[in-house]
């Protein structure tokens, strides 16, 4: 493959500039800051595009080299390949993807492979070269080589890593490691606690613990509704209960008033009867009265008669006895007058009031008795249509002999009976709220049941993403061991020997062979036959053996020849190192067009001692 033309209308400070290509050697001179790099970066940028990311950069290549003045950011670029098709490639560098044209002028773009992250993967599919590789080997440039330990190191294990992986940047050690720790880090085992593994594995554990809550408490639901059915049940029984306890309530305390009455009309009957007893009883201690009066008279006349026998055996005028006599008889015949005619007074009054009250009171009594009859009838008249509707409205729900024991019952008893009942319901009621809010949350949780199940398959999914991505880890480095060990016993056979005749060609016969060594790296044998390992060399001959290395490793990893791009790759060359290089390039790369960058006249001065032919561009 070759580059024929180069046609920058725009990019960093360089604009309106055509570069012509021939397919041998070209020299591109300039002196710093005149756009060497600038030019380079534009070459790589028609390939594969410019990003915008900063990838740990201050600014992004993008705007880096995008015109400040504001002008057209584009290029075109024409190359051909080995077979012998050209092709144009036009870019404006603020769009992803080119234009790519055939050499009938005809937009073939559509017929490559568009990535939606990488852009028109025209020139991966034309040359099997992504950027990476194309930075790792066609292209070298030139880097700052401080000459310590440190960079030494760098230099050695970027050799180590084409050698081994194909790729300057990549270490086979270095990325197992990483594998492993990604594993660790973003996957994790069994062993491992708090990754995303063992994370996603103990929600899943809450979330199953929680949705067996949900489902025990599901089969729960039904025994408090079966509960509760039960309760409204028996309140709906008490509530029943209770109506008949009050409606019967008020019957007794009805006929407890008529009852009242009642008693009040027998208190008076009694008392009236009472009234004719004392009475009775007053006319009873009035003929004991009068017998004592009688007795008392006969005491008198008794004391009379012994005295007046005593006065007439006493030797005493005749005419004093006879008056002695008449005075007695006359005292005798007055209270005795007195005391008949003051008894049949008494007794005829008191005979008549007798009669009077008696009769007053009998007619009370009778009256007070009809009226008790009255009440008694029309309490048990009432009580037989009280109890006819009651038994009528409750006997199929309570039960005819509950009731008819109910109406047997005391008021007290039912007052009792009907307070009991109240607390009861009270207490039912209550028990059947907390099994109501335990319902509710029953029901909370069956709504968030739907939810957990999605989390769960959330979880699942992840953790199935996880597991890919553990399986993808494990793959990789199934892969990358595979490959290795690909490059190790196929691969890196043919680099090292073509690294050694690269070698010869850009060092000289020093070095008798070079090794690689998994341990130990890059190891070089010198001509005495002693092995050293290759950070012990001096930095221009580690330089060297690096450009050696990548013009071993561009003649493997293409599918066309690809150009090779050396940037100031020489700086560290002395002249005879430089001549070398330039000859061993000149005489064993001729299927390959080289493109070097310089700022200085050491090559043209090389290659005109050389007489070599180059192309010469000046910018």
């Amino acid at each position: 493959m070759n580059i024929n033309f180069l046609k920058i209308n725009g990019f960093g400070k360089i604009k309106n500039k055509e570069i012509n290509l021939n397919k041998n050697i070209n020299i591109i001179y300039g002196k710093n800051e005149q756009g060497k790099t600038t030019t380079l970066k534009f070459l790589e940028a028609m390939f594969y595009g410019i990003s915008k990311n900063k990838n740990g950069k201050d600014i992004s290549d993008f705007e880096r080299y995008k015109p400040w003045s504001g002008d057209d950011f584009s290029g075109k670029m024409v190359y051909t390949l080995e077979n012998g098709e050209t092709f144009e490639v036009y870019r404006e560098f603020n769009k992803k993807n080119p234009k790519i044209y055939n050499e009938n002028h005809e937009d073939i773009s559509k017929s490559f492979n568009i990535d939606k992250n990488k852009g028109n993967e025209f020139f991966f599919e034309q040359t099997n070269v992504d950027e990476n590789t194309f930075n790792s080997s066609v292209l070298s440039e030139q880097k700052e080589i401080i000459l310590n330990s440190a960079d030494r190191r760098n230099i050695i294990q970027k050799i180590s890593n084409m050698v081994s992986t194909g790729e300057d940047n990549v270490s086979y050690k270095k990325t197992i490691d990483k594998l492993n720790k990604k594993f660790i880090e973003e996957v994790g085992t069994d062993r491992t606690v708090d990754r995303p593994l063992n994370k996603i594995k103990e929600k899943q554990e809450k979330l199953n613990q929680k949705l067996k809550e949900i489902e025990y408490n599901e089969n729960n639901k039904i025994e408090i509704s079966h509960q509760k059915n039960n309760i409204d049940n028996e309140i709906n029984n008490l509530e029943n209960k209770n109506n008949l306890l009050k409606e019967i309530k008020k019957i007794k305390e009805k006929n407890k008033f008529a009852q009242e009455e009642i008693n009040i009309k027998n208190n008076l009957i009694n008392e009236n009867k009472n009234k004719i007893n004392k009475k009775e009883n007053d006319i009873e201690k009035n003929k004991k009265e009068n017998k004592r009066i009688n007795k008392k008279l006969l005491i008198i006349f008794l004391i009379l008669f012994i005295l007046n026998i005593a006065i007439f055996l006493l030797k005493i005028n005749l005419n004093i006895k006879l008056i002695i006599l008449g005075i007695s008889l006359i005292y005798f015949l007055i209270k005795l007058f007195l005391s008949i005619k003051n008894k049949n007074k008494l007794n005829s009054k008191e005979i008549i009031k007798l009669k009077n009250e008696k009769n007053t009171i009998n007619k009370i009594i009778l009256d007070l008795e009809d009226d008790i009859n009255n009440l008694n009838k029309n309490i048990e008249k009432e009580e037989a249509e009280q109890k006819e509707l009651i038994l009528k409205k409750y006997k199929n729900i309570i039960g005819e002999n509950i009731i008819l024991e109910i109406f047997k019952k005391d008021l007290k008893i039912i007052e009792e009976e009907i307070k009991d009942t109240d607390e009861k319901y009270n207490d039912l009621k209550f028990e059947k709220y907390t099994l109501e809010i335990s319902e509710k949350n029953i029901n909370k949780d069956i709504e968030e049941k739907i939810n957990l199940e999605e989390q769960l398959e959330n979880t699942k999914n992840e953790e199935e993403e996880i597991i890919k991505l553990g399986q993808s880890i494990e793959l990789a480095k199934n892969i990358l061991e595979k490959s290795y060990n690909k490059m190790k016993n196929n691969i890196t056979p043919k680099f090292t020997e073509n690294l050694l005749k690269n070698t010869k060609g850009v060092i000289g016969e020093q070095y008798k062979n070079i090794i690689f060594n998994e341990d130990e790296g890059i190891i070089v044998e010198t001509e005495n036959g002693n092995y050293v390992n290759a950070s012990l060399l001096s930095v221009g001959t580690i330089d060297q053996l690096y450009l050696a290395l990548r013009l071993a490793i561009a003649n493997e990893v293409a599918k066309e020849n690809l150009p090779i791009i050396l940037d100031e790759a020489f700086a560290y060359y002395d002249e005879e190192r430089l001549e070398n290089i330039l000859s061993y390039l000149n005489n064993n790369f001729k299927e390959n067009q080289i493109i070097i960058f310089t700022c200085s006249n050491r090559e043209v001065n090389a290659m005109n001692k050389l007489r070599i032919n180059y192309n010469y561009i000046e910018l």
